[in-house]
C-alpha cells in the first residue's frame, strides 16, 4: 500500500492542475446561488450558509425548522423514555451549538447513573410522501451511545438511520440527510441511548432540525400516530413486538417482512437506496444516488453507464458525484446493520470503476467499529459493469458493509455500484423434530443442521449447540497454534506451513481474512508461494495418528462407521498449483491420495467433507505445492475430524511384497522349422503369428500358455502373466506395482478385504515417477477387442500391441493406483474367408471380407487399414476424426458456449473419457463440451455439419458418444432444415465409461444440416464427448454447400471476375496467393500464408490448430517466467517470439502445432532457416514436419538443454508442391514449457529462381516453355501449359479402354469405347449431338464448332430417382490413390437436378464411391478429375439419377484416364542419364562431374551439388605395417608413394588410399594432409622438412614421377617441389583429375547498324591495346596487396564461434591465387542479425544502412546492414 501512495503522491506533485468549478446551469437536484454557485438541494435551508451570500437560508417558509431557540417548536417527546432529551446550552465536552455560538441551544441525553437512559423526540404526523427530507446535526460523545432515526407508519415501525461513528473529538458537529418514503402517513421519531455503564461526561446531542417542504404534516383532526413497541423490541405492522436482535437477521419474523424493510438483501437501487447511505456527505466527494443522466459528463470521456439491472438510461444506481478539488475528500459508502449471518452466506454485487484517474476502491467488513478488506479492486477496469462475489461466511455479531474511495484531488472517471445481493445469509429455521439419522436439533434456536455440521468450528445453529461437547483433539482454528498437527520434518517437503493473521503480503493472492472469526483478527495456516520457494515446491502438514476406522464386530452394524475429515481452503491467484490430501498408513511417503485441487479457485473458502476409510492406523497428509509465480498463495483453515479416533502408537515401516508370476513351460525337442511354434502335448507346429493371439489353435491351448490370460482376477497372487517392467531391478522404496490385499480398498471380485488386487504404492518413489504394468506381448487382436476392468482412482493407457496399465506419480495421476478382473473380450483376430466377398462385403486387401457397413468407420476392420484409406473413403462426406480441426464442422453463434477439441482427458478430473475413440491413446482428439466452471445448468453448445443435399438417399450417419458421470447433461442431434430444427436423438444421464456408436438415418425434402448440441447438466465432471463422425455415401454435399469454403467475390469494380484485390488497389489470380512470389507488391497475396517473420507485428499467418491441448503463445521475453528472457530479433525483453505456454494441468507429451498456408511450389534450392531456444528452464522437444497431399515427414528436431541462447537452424526444403510447413512442440515434462522460436526465414523459395527448371516430382510433364504441370493434368481435354503443349501427342491416353470422346456413330459407342450399358438399371444412356428437351442440356458437345457428340440420360421420359448406368468393359489392376479419371459433364435446367457419381467396381461386384455431384452447375461444361482407388481390380461406373421434371439431363463428354491407371503405378518419365564419371543433380535435369561434387562450389541450378557433404572420405584405413617411410600400404601389400594419399583418386586397388580423408578443397599444387587437417602450400613440399603425418606426403617422390600420375590426361615433370602435371585442355588438378569448369559466358550483343565500321574499328584497336596495359599494372598492384593482406577467416563463410550456426558463403572468383581475398558483401559486422528480404527476393538496396534497418519490421520484410568493406572486390561479384 505504500508503494500505491507513493504512486499516487508522485502523480499529484507531478500533474496536478488546479481549476474553478466553471459556471453553468445546475442540476435538477442542485439549488443555484445568487453567485451563480450550485450547491445540492439537500443543503438548502439547513441553518448552515452553503452559498457564502446566504441565498440558501433566506427563503425556508416552506420548510418546518427547529434550532430549539425558543424550545421544540412543534416536535414531542415521547412520556415513556426518561429522563428524555433536555434543551441546553453547554454539556461536558460541547460548549457550543453545531454554528459554534456558544450561546444556542441545542437538546442533549445525559446519563442516569445505574440505569439506561432514552429519549424519543417526535415530528407532527406527516401525510404519504416520496419527496420528504429530514437535515439534522448530532453530536455523540458516548463509547456506548446510540442515536437513531425511525420512522413509524399505521403498521410498522422501521430504522432508517443510526450513527455509525466512534465518540467525536474537538467538539465537533456532524449532519446527517435522510429522506424519507411512505405511501401511508408517518411520524419521524429521533431516539437517542445511553447504556446503565455509561460515565458521567458521556453525551448525545441534536440540533437545528429541517423538514423539507415534501414533509406535509397532517390535520390535527387525522388519526392519531400508532403505537410504539417498548425500546427493546420491534413494531410489526401488525402490532406484533418481535425482539431486537430479530431485525436485519436476514430471516422476515414479522408477519410482512417489516423487520427486514430497512435492509433488504437485494437492492436495485430502483425505489431508493435500501438503507445505504454515505458517511461524509457534503465534503464534495460522495456517492449518490442517480441514473445513467445524472452522472456529470465533465469527468468522463464516453457514455455514461447504464443501470445494470434494466440496461437502460431510466434505472438507478451509486455513483460517487465529485464537485471538489480537495486533496482528501472521502466517499464512504456504508449499509444497513445485519445483526448476523449464516456460514454460506456471501454478497454479490455490480461494480463499475472507469476513466482515467477513478482510482481504487475498498470495501470493508464493519464490526464493533473494526474494519476488515474483504475486496479491494484497483484503477480502470474498462466501460463495463463488473459482477463481484464476496464471502462473508458465518457472522455471530452485528455487521455493516462499507465501500470507500478516496479522491486525492485527481479523480477522473466513473464509479458505481448496482444490484447487490446476500444469499444464503439466513440461519435455518427452527422445526419441530429433525431426522436423527441425519440431522441434529439445535439446542435453543430449535434448527435442523447436519450431522456432518457437528464439532466443525462452525456455529451453524446460530446458538453454538452443534459445537457444544466436541474433542478438541480433533478440531484447530489455528487461533491459538497447530493444535495436534505438526509440520513434516523427515525431509519430504521443502518448507513448512506458515501461520498468518489478515491479508497474506504479495496482492492479488491468498486470502483477506480467516474462515474462522472471518475477520483481520482471525488465524490461518498459508503456504507461501514468493522467494525464496521455487516451483513445484512442497509444504506437509501432518496429522495426529487414527485408528483403524473399519473394526470386526459381532454385531456387523457396529463394525463399521464413517470417520470423516472436514476442512476449509482458499486457492487464489493468477499461479496457484496443487493442494492435495493423502491417507497413509507407513512412516513415509504419500501413500493415498483422497482429493486433490489445481489451479484459482477464486477469492472464496471452500470447505471439503472426506470420509476415510483404512484398516489401519493412519494419518492425514495436507501437501501445498508452490506454482511458477508468487501469485500461488494457499491457506487453509478450520480442520476437523468426526467420530475419528486418535490412536497412540506410531505407523509402521512400509514392507514390499515379492509378485508371483506364472512360470513358463519347458522346451522340448521338436522337429517344426524356423517360425513355427511347437504345441505342447502332441507336438503341433503352429505359426508363431498365431501365438498369443487369444485364440487356441494347439490341440491343448499350450500356444496361449505364456500368454496374457483372457481373465485375470489376480487372486493368491497370481499376476496371469502381467509384468511390472524391470521388477528385478527396482530398488525396495521405488515407485512400482505389487499384488495386495485388502489395504483399506475392497477386491472387485469378492468385495471384501481378503481379496486380491495389483496396486502401484504411491507411498514411495518421487514425484514424476513411473510404473507400467504389462502384458507379454500380443500378436494380432480383431477389430473389436475390448480390455474391461475394474479400477480405483484412474492411470492406464492401453496400446495397440501391448497393453500398459501405467501409473503416474504426480500431477495427473496422484496416490495408489488398483486394478482388478482384468478380462480381454472379443479380442481373436478374425479369420480369413474362403469364399470370394460378396457385393455387400468389402474385399480387403488381405483377403478378408467385411460389411459394407464397416468401411470408413475409423476402426481397422481389416487388420491392414485397407478399410480406412483415405482414398477408399473419398465417397464419405462430412467425415471427421478432430485429430487436427473441426473439418467440415462449424460452431453455432447463436449458443452460450463452444464445443472443444481435446486430446486425452478432459480438465475436469473425473470428467469424460481418458483417450479418443480414433486412435484409443491420450494424444488422439475428440470433440466435448466442458461442463465446469464458467458454464452453468442448462447452457448449450452446438456444432452444425455440411449441407447435404436433398437428393441423398439411403442417407445414415454413424457417429462415437461418451456419457459418463452422475448429474451428466444432455446431448441432442437435429435435422436443420428451412430455418427449423427436427429432433433426431436426445440422450440423457450416464451412460457408461466407454465410447459407443450411434447411428441416425438421414433425409429431408430440403437441403438440410446435423446439429448437435450438448447440453449441461447439476454436475461439473459430467463432460458430453463426440468423435469419429461419419456420414455414409449416399449423403451428398449440396451444390451450395461447395461453395462455402470460396472465397468470397471482391467489391463490385475493385478487380475483374476471378481476381483477388491487394492492398495496395492493384490484383492477383488466386492462383498466385502464397507462391512465395510478391505479385502484388506490398505483399498482399504472401502476407497470411505463414512468411518469413520476427512475430513482431503478429504471427504473420503461422496458425495454431484447434485440436491442441495448449497453443504456441505470442510473447516477450521474461527473466521470472519459464520462457526465453529475450527474444531474437531486438535482443531484449521487448521483442516477440513464439514459445510453449506452461498451463497448470500440462501434461508430458502434449502437443501444439502452428502451421502455415499451403505453399502451392518452393523452388529446388528453397531453405527455412529459423532460431530456436530450447533451456532447462525453457524447456520442450521441436519438431519440424512438412504435410504433403499424401505425406507427412518430419525434417528436423531438437530437444533437450541446447545451452541458455538462441540457436540457429537451416533446414532445405527443396522441391515441394502443395505442402504445409509444421512447427509441432512438445512437452518434455508435466507442467512445463517454453521452448522458443522466432525469425523464420524462407530463402530462395521462389520456383522462378532456378535455372533449368526442375520439377516436384519425378512423374511430372515438363511443358515445352519449361514449366512442370502433375502428370495426372496431361491430355485431359483442358490445357494446363500455357503453350498448350500438354495437349500435344495425345495418342496414347486417347487409346485406353473406357476412354471416349463420344464423336461416332449411335450405335458405336459402346464398342468404341469399351462401355456397356447395365441390365440392372431403369433406363439407358444415350448418345447425341444436342439436347432433345431444349433448356434440359447443352446444345453442343465440349468441343464448341466440333459437332462432335457426347453421352447424356434423358429425363423427360423417365421418373424421378430412375437411375442409369455406364460401366468400362475391361478392368484396371488395383491401385490405391494413383490412377486419375477425367470428364466433363453437363448438369443445367432445373433447380431439381438429379445426381451424377463415379464408383469403382470390384471383382466382387461391390460399388465404392469415389465422387459425386448434385444440384445446378450452371450452362457450361464442368471439368472433373477424380482419383480411382479399389484393393482389386476393379471396372468405372458411371451413374445419373433422374431429378424432379423434365429439364434435368445429365451429360458427359470426353472421358480419359492417366495411364497410372493402365499399369496400377506412378508412370515416371525417361530419366535423365549421366555418365559413370558424372553426377546427377538431385532436383534439376543436369549432369556435372562427378570431380565437382563437393568441390565449395555451386554447379547444379538446384544447388544440390554442395548438400549433405561428408567432411571424410568413409572407409577405415588397413594396416601399415610393411611399408618404409613416404610410402602407403594398400589393403593387397601393394606400397604406393604417400603423395598419392588423399589426393582425389582412387589408386589402391579397392581405392582405400582414400579412405579417412578430410574433404577439403586445396589450391593447384597444395597437397590434402590428413595429419593437420589442412592444406600443405606448394613452397613446402619436397622442403626436407616433414610437415604432412603420418605417411610424409610432402616429402614423396620429390624427384621422380608415379606411374600414371597425370593419369594420362597431360604430362608429368618433376620440378623444383616434386612431380607436376601439364594438363590437357579440359582437365585441370594437381593430376589432371577435375574436370575444367567454363568460364563465365558473356550475353552476346544484339546486332547494331555498322555503317561506320571503318571508323570503329581503328579506334577499338587503340582502346584495347590501352586496357591491356592498364589490366596488366592493376594485376602487379594487386598481388603485392595479397601479400600484405592478412587472410580472413570469414572471407570463407567459416567461423569459430559455434554458438552460430552461419551458413558457409562460398569463396568467389576473386579468392583465386594472385588474387585479393574479399569481404562477402552479403555478411554483416554486426552483431545483430542477417535476414533477407522477402523470401522472393534477397538482394539489399544499395542505399540501406544499419540504421535505416527496421529491426520490428513488417511481416515479413527484413533489412540487414551491407558491409563496410564490401567495395574492395566488387567487381569480382558482377
Amino acid at each position: 500500500m505504500t508503494l500505491l501512495l507513493g504512486s499516487v503522491w508522485l502523480l499529484l506533485a507531478s500533474s496536478l492542475v488546479f481549476t474553478t468549478d466553471s459556471v453553468g446551469a445546475c442540476l435538477t437536484q442542485e439549488f443555484t446561488c445568487s453567485q451563480g454557485i450550485c450547491v445540492p438541494e439537500d443543503r438548502v435551508c439547513d441553518f448552515t450558509d452553503n452559498c457564502g451570500d446566504g441565498s440558501d437560508e433566506k427563503d425556508c417558509s416552506r420548510y418546518k425548522r427547529c434550532d430549539f431557540e425558543e424550545g421544540l417548536c412543534d416536535l414531542t417527546q415521547s412520556p415513556e423514555t426518561l429522563p428524555g432529551w433536555i434543551r441546553t446550552t453547554e454539556v461536558p465536552g460541547l460548549k457550543h451549538d453545531h454554528n459554534n455560538n456558544t450561546s444556542a441551544h441545542f437538546l442533549s441525553l445525559l446519563p442516569v447513573r445505574g440505569n439506561a437512559s432514552t429519549a424519543d423526540l417526535n415530528s407532527p404526523i406527516f401525510q404519504p410522501s416520496q419527496t420528504c427530507q429530514m437535515s439534522f446535526y448530532y453530536y455523540v460523545g458516548a463509547k456506548h451511545g446510540k442515536l437513531q432515526v425511525l420512522i413509524q407508519t399505521v403498521d410498522q415501525s422501521t430504522e432508517l438511520w443510526r450513527n455509525s461513528t466512534q465518540p467525536q473529538e474537538h467538539e465537533t458537529w456532524l449532519q446527517a440527510v435522510i429522506t424519507f418514503s411512505s405511501n401511508h402517513s408517518f411520524q419521524v421519531l429521533i431516539r437517542g441511548q445511553l447504556s446503565a455503564d455509561s460515565e458521567a461526561s458521556w453525551v448525545l446531542a441534536i440540533d437545528d432540525l429541517s423538514f423539507s417542504p415534501g414533509c406535509v404534516p397532517l390535520p390535527e383532526s387525522s388519526v392519531s400516530p400508532p403505537p410504539v413497541c417498548p425500546p427493546s423490541l420491534f413494531a410489526c405492522g401488525t402490532g406484533e413486538c418481535i425482539d431486537e436482535d430479530k431485525v436485519c437477521d436476514f430471516t422476515p419474523n414479522c408477519p410482512h417482512g417489516e423487520d427486514e424493510a430497512n435492509c433488504p438483501s437485494e437492492c436495485d437501487f430502483a425505489d431508493g437506496s435500501c438503507g445505504w447511505y454515505e458517511l461524509t456527505l457534503g465534503d464534495g466527494f460522495d456517492w449518490v444516488r442517480g441514473s445513467s443522466a445524472e452522472v456529470p459528463p465533465e469527468y468522463y470521456g464516453k457514455p455514461p453507464p447504464l443501470d445494470h439491472t434494466t440496461n437502460s438510461t431510466q434505472g438507478h444506481f451509486m455513483f460517487i458525484h465529485k464537485n471538489s478539488s480537495s486533496l482528501h475528500p472521502r466517499a464512504v459508502l456504508r449499509g444497513p446493520w445485519f445483526r448476523q449471518s449464516a456460514s454460506g452466506c456471501t454478497m454479490t454485487f455490480w461494480h463499475y470503476n472507469s476513466g482515467i484517474s477513478v482510482g481504487a476502491a475498498d470495501m470493508y467488513l464493519r464490526i464493533n467499529g473494526s474494519n476488515t478488506v474483504i475486496w479491494r479492486t484497483l484503477y480502470d477496469q474498462g466501460t463495463r459493469w463488473n459482477q463481484v462475489t464476496v464471502q462473508l461466511g458465518r457472522i455471530t455479531q452485528p455487521f455493516q458493509i462499507s465501500l470507500a474511495k478516496i479522491s486525492l484531488g485527481v479523480f477522473d472517471g466513473v464509479s458505481a455500484l448496482d444490484d447487490v445481493t446476500f444469499k444464503n445469509c439466513s440461519l435455518p429455521p427452527a422445526v419441530a423434530e429433525c431426522p436423527s439419522h441425519t440431522h441434529f436439533h439445535c439446542v435453543h434456536t430449535r434448527a435442523c443442521v447436519e450431522l456432518l455440521q457437528l464439532c466443525d468450528l462452525v456455529d451453524d445453529c446460530g446458538d453454538g449447540s452443534d459445537e457444544e461437547g466436541c474433542s478438541p483433539e480433533l478440531q484447530c482454528n489455528f487461533e491459538h497454534g497447530l493444535c495436534s498437527w505438526k509440520q513434516e520434518q523427515s525431509g519430504e517437503d521443502v518448507f513448512d506451513w506458515s501461520r498468518n493473521q489478515g491479508p497474506t503480503p504479495s496482492f492479488n493472492t491468498g486470502p483477506w481474512k480467516d474462515h474462522t472469526l472471518g475477520t483481520r483478527y482471525g488465524y490461518y495456516l498459508y503456504m507461501e508461494s514468493s522467494a525464496p520457494q521455487e516451483f513445484k515446491d512442497t509444504a506437509v502438514l501432518l496429522s495426529r495418528v487414527f485408528q483403524p476406522t473399519h473394526q470386526y464386530s459381532k454385531d456387523p452394524s457396529r463394525s463399521r462407521h464413517h470417520c470423516v475429515f472436514r476442512f476449509h481452503y482458499h486457492m487464489f491467484g493468477s499461479h496457484v498449483f496443487c493442494l492435495a490430501v493423502y491417507l497413509r498408513t507407513n512412516t513415509t511417503g504419500r501413500r493415498q491420495m483422497l482429493w486433490v485441487r489445481y489451479g484459482n479457485q477464486g477469492d472464496l473458502w471452500h470447505r471439503k467433507t472426506l470420509y476415510l476409510t483404512s484398516v489401519r492406523p493412519f494419518q492425514i497428509l495436507i501437501e501445498g505445492t508452490v506454482g511458477d509465480d508468487m501469485n500461488g498463495d494457499i491457506a487453509i483453515d478450520d480442520l476437523s475430524f468426526l467420530n475419528c479416533t486418535p490412536y497412540e502408537g506410531e505407523l509402521p515401516k512400509p514392507n514390499i511384497t515379492i509378485p508371483v508370476t506364472t512360470p513358463a513351460p519347458t522346451g522340448q525337442p521338436h522337429s517344426c522349422p524356423d517360425g513355427q511354434f511347437v504345441c505342447g502335448t502332441h507336438g503341433e507346429c503352429v505359426s508363431n503369428s498365431k501365438v498369443c493371439d487369444f485364440r487356441k489353435d494347439c490341440s491343448d491351448s499350450s500356444d496361449e500358455l505364456n500368454c496374457v490370460k483372457e481373465w485375470c482376477d489376480f487372486e493368491g497372487g497370481d499376476t496371469c502373466g502381467w509384468k511390472s517392467v524391470d521388477c528385478s531391478l527396482v530398488p525396495i522404496h521405488a515407485f512400482h506395482w505389487l499384488p495386495d490385499q485388502g489395504q483399506g480398498i475392497h477386491d472387485g471380485e469378492q468385495g471384501s478385504p481378503e481379496g486380491w488386487y495389483m496396486y502401484a504404492d504411491s507411498s514411495n518413489g518421487g514425484y514424476g515417477q513411473t510404473t507400467d504394468l504389462q502384458t507379454p506381448h500380443i500378436s494380432s487382436t480383431g477389430p473389436q477387442c475390448t480390455l474391461v476392468f475394474w479400477y480405483y482412482m484412474s492411470g492406464f493407457t492401453v496400446g495397440s500391441l501391448q497393453v500398459v496399465f501405467r501409473a503416474k506419480r504426480g500431477i495427473s495421476y496422484m496416490g495408489d493406483v488398483v486394478i482388478d478382473d482384468v478380462n480381454f473380450l472379443h479380442c481373436s483376430p478374425p479369420l480369413p474367408s474362403d469364399q470370394p466377398c460378396t457385393p455387400e462385403q468389402y474385399a480387403c486387401a488381405n483377403g478378408h471380407c467385411i460389411p459394407q457397413d464397416n468401411l470408413c468407420d475409423f476402426i481397422n476392420h481389416c487388420g491392414d487399414n485397407s478399410d480406412e484409406d483415405p482414398y477408399i473413403c473419398k465417397g464419405f462426406s462430412g467425415r471427421c476424426n478432430f485429430e487436427f480441426d473441426l473439418c467440415s464442422w462449424r460452431q453455432s453463434l447463436e449458443d452460450d458456449f463452444d464445443w472443444l477439441i481435446k486430446a486425452g482427458s478432459t480438465p475436469t478430473i473425473g470428467a469424460g473419457p481418458s483417450s479418443d475413440h480414433t486412435l484409443r491413446n491420450p494424444s488422439g482428439h475428440y470433440l466435448y463440451v466442458e461442463s465446469s466452471f464458467p458454464q452453468a445448468a442448462g447452457d448449450a453448445a452446438r456444432i452444425s455439419g455440411p449441407v447435404l443435399s436433398r437428393r441423398s438417399s439411403q442417407c445414415k450417419m454413424r457417429f462415437y458418444l461418451h456419457m459418463s458421470g452422475d448429474g451428466i447433461g444432455t446431448l441432442s442431434v437435429f435435422k436443420k432444415s428451412q430455418g427449423h430444427l427436427h429432433l433426431l436423438l436426445n440422450v440423457t444421464g450416464d451412460q457408461g465409461n466407454y465410447w459407443q456408436m450411434r447411428e441416425i438415418p438421414l433425409s429431408d425434402t430440403g437441403d438440410f444440416q446435423v446439429v448437435f448440441e450438448g447440453k449441461v447438466g447439476r454436475s461439473p465432471k459430467g463432460d458430453i464427448s463426440l468423435d469419429d463422425i461419419t456420414f455414409s455415401p449416399g449423403c451428398l454435399l449440396a451444390s451450395s454447400a461447395e461453395e462455402v469454403n470460396k472465397t468470397p467475390p471482391p467489391p463490385a469494380g475493385s478487380c475483374p471476375l476471378g481476381f483477388l484485390p491487394c492492398e495496395n488497389g492493384r490484383c492477383f489470380t488466386p492462383g498466385q496467393n502464397c507462391d512465395f512470389t510478391d505479385d502484388c507488391g506490398d505483399g498482399t497475396d504472401e502476407k497470411d500464408c505463414g512468411t518469413s517473420c520476427s512475430f513482431e507485428n503478429g504471427r504473420c499467418g503461422w496458425k495454431s490448430s484447434l485440436a491442441d491441448n495448449f497453443d504456441w503463445t505470442l510473447g516477450t521475453g521474461s527473466v521470472k517466467r519459464i520462457r526465453p528472457p529475450y527474444d531474437h530479433t531486438m535482443m531484449d525483453e521487448t521483442g516477440h517470439f513464439v514459445y510453449l505456454e506452461a498451463t497448470p494441468v500440462g501434461l508430458k507429451g502434449d502437443k501444439a502445432h502452428i502451421r502455415s498456408s499451403v505453399w502451392k511450389e518452393s523452388s529446388a534450392i528453397c531453405k527455412l532457416s529459423f532460431w530456436y531456444y530450447i533451456s532447462h528452464k525453457a524447456s520442450g522437444t521441436i519438431r519440424l514436419l512438412i504435410k504433403t497431399e499424401n505425406d507427412l515427414r518430419e525434417v528436423w528436431n531438437k530437444t533437450g538443454h541446447q545451452g541458455n541462447n538462441w540457436n540457429r537452424a537451416e533446414i532445405p526444403l527443396s522441391k515441394l508442391r502443395n505442402f504445409k510447413v509444421i512447427f509441432e512442440g512438445i512437452r518434455s515434462r508435466d507442467v512445463s514449457g517454453g521452448a522458443s522460436l522466432d525469425d523464420l526465414e524462407f530463402i530462395d523459395c521462389a520456383p522462378n529462381v532456378v535455372k533449368p527448371v526442375s520439377c516436384p516430382e519425378v512423374t511430372d510433364f515438363v511443358c515445352r516453355s519449361g514449366h512442370c504441370i502433375e502428370s495426372h493434368l496431361l491430355c485431359d481435354n483442358k490445357a494446363d501449359c500455357a503453350d498448350e503443349s500438354d495437349e500435344i501427342d495425345c495418342e496414347h491416353i486417347v487409346g485406353l479402354p473406357g476412354a471416349c470422346n463420344f464423336n461416332m456413330g449411335e450405335g458405336q459407342w459402346e464398342e468404341t469405347c469399351q462401355l456397356s450399358q447395365d441390365a440392372d438399371d431403369d433406363f439407358d444412356w444415350r448418345i447425341g449431338h444436342r439436347a432433345e428437351t431444349p433448356g434440359a442440356g447443352p446444345e453442343t458437345d465440349h468441343s464448341p464448332g466440333s459437332g462432335g457428340n457426347f453421352l447424356y440420360v434423358h429425363s423427360a421420359t423417365q421418373m424421378e430417382g430412375d437411375v442409369a448406368k455406364v460401366t468400362t468393359r475391361s478392368s484396371f489392376p488395383a491401385s490405391i490413390g494413383i490412377c486419375h479419371l477425367r470428364f466433363w459433364f453437363y448438369m443445367h435446367g432445373s433447380d431439381r437436378m438429379g445426381t451424377l457419381k463415379v464408383y469403382t467396381v470390384g471383382p466382387s461386384g461391390t460399388s465404392l464411391l469415389m465422387w459425386a455431384a448434385t444440384g445446378n452447375h450452371g450452362n457450361q461444361w464442368t471439368y472433373a478429375n477424380v482419383i480411382l482407388s479399389n484393393p482389386a481390380p476393379f471396372r468405372v461406373t458411371f451413374q445419373a439419377e433422374v431429378g424432379g421434371d423434365v429439364w434435368t439431363d445429365i451429360a458427359l463428354d470426353d472421358i480419359s484416364y492417366t495411364a497410372e491407371c493402365v499399369v496400377g503405378g506412378p508412370v515416371k518419365p525417361e530419366p535423365l542419364t549421366c555418365g559413370v564419371d558424372q553426377y546427377q543433380c538431385s532436383y534439376s535435369f543436369q549432369c556435372i562431374p562427378e570431380s565437382w561434387r563437393c568441390d565449395g562450389e555451386l554447379d547444379c541450378a538446384d544447388q544440390s551439388d554442395e548438400e549433405f557433404c561428408p567432411t571424410l572420405v568413409p572407409g577405415t584405413v588397413p594396416p601399415q605395417d610393411s611399408c618404409p617411410d613416404g610410402r602407403y600400404q594398400c589393403s593387397n601389400g601393394a606400397c604406393l608413394p604417400s603423395i598419392l594419399r588423399c589426393d582425389g583418386v582412387p589408386d589402391c586397388p579397392d581405392g582405400e588410399d582414400e579412405y579417412s580423408c578430410p574433404l577439403l578443397q586445396c589450391e593447384l599444387g597444395e597437397l590434402v594432409c590428413e595429419g593437420s587437417l589442412g592444406c600443405i602450400p606448394l613452397q613446402r613440399r619436397c622442403d626436407r622438412s616433414v610437415d604432412c603425418l603420418p605417411f610424409h606426403s610432402d616429402e614423396s617422390s620429390c624427384h621422380e614421377c608415379p606411374s600414371l600420375y597425370c593419369l594420362g590426361r597431360g604430362s608429368c615433370h618433376v620440378a623444383r617441389h616434386g612431380p607436376v602435371c601439364m594438363c590437357d585442355p579440359g582437365w585441370t588438378g594437381n593430376r589432371c583429375h577435375v574436370r575444367e569448369k567454363p568460364a563465365l559466358s558473356t550475353s552476346s550483343p544484339t546486332p547494331e547498324d555498322t555503317q561506320m565500321d571503318a571508323v570503329y574499328v581503328g579506334i577499338g584497336i587503340g582502346l584495347l591495346l590501352l586496357v591491356a596495359g592498364i589490366a596488366v599494372c592493376v594485376l602487379v598492384l594487386c598481388k603485392n596487396k595479397c601479400y600484405i593482406i592478412k587472410p580472413n577467416p570469414m572471407n570463407y563463410g567459416v567461423m569459430d564461434n559455434p554458438a552460430v550456426d552461419w551458413r558457409p558463403e562460398l569463396p568467389s572468383t576473386c579468392e583465386r591465387p594472385g588474387c585479393c581475398p574479399r569481404v562477402n558483401p552479403k555478411r554483416s559486422d554486426s552483431q545483430g542479425l542477417s535476414i533477407s528480404v522477402y523470401p522472393w527476393g534477397r538482394e539489399v538496396e544499395q542505399g540501406s544502412t544499419w540504421k535505416d534497418a527496421k529491426l520490428s519490421f513488417a511481416n515479413p520484410l527484413y533489412n540487414y546492414p551491407p558491409d563496410a568493406n564490401s567495395a574492395d572486390c566488387r567487381s569480382s561479384e558482377a
